[in-house]
């Protein structure tokens, strides 16, 4: 919980801590979508995994880690802005903007996106469950 004095908003030490935590486990993903290994995405994206694209498809865990191993869905690059995470007991909502360069089937675009996950602490490390993407103007 947030304490405000006057005109500033102070966080307590450990939850600032936490919200570190959330970003390091945000970070590892991006790295991971760009250049994917299965074991450390099985790690970090938790079975029930629910994603939903700016395109309406949706994917569970499984489709979504052979998606970017199989490089149907391949990233060049990824940068994260804007991010903004609130941390409510064991849970977190994560909000950015993805700006990425892509090469799906051999096509190279530029993809903006914002983007709304949720994270959750399983057995003391922060996991993905939700992630719905929206196109950014």
């Amino acid at each position: 919980m947030a304490h405000s004095l006057s005109m500033f908003t102070i966080k307590p030490v450990a939850l600032r801590a936490v919200e570190i935590e959330v970003a390091n486990a945000v970070e590892s993903l991006r790295k991971l979508m760009v250049t994917p290994v299965k074991s450390e995405l099985e790690a970090i994206v938790a079975e029930e995994l629910h994603y939903g694209h700016s395109d309406g498809e949706l994917e569970d865990q499984a489709t979504f880690i052979e998606t970017l191993i199989s490089k149907k869905s391949d990233f060049l690059s990824i940068t994260l802005s804007g991010q903004t995470i609130n941390v409510y007991d064991g849970t977190a909502v994560v909000r950015h903007i993805l700006q990425a360069q892509t090469n799906d089937a051999q096509i190279l675009r530029n993809i903006k996106l914002m983007i709304l996950s949720v994270w959750h602490q399983q057995n003391g490390s922060w996991k993905i469950v939700a992630r719905q993407s929206v196109k950014a103007t």
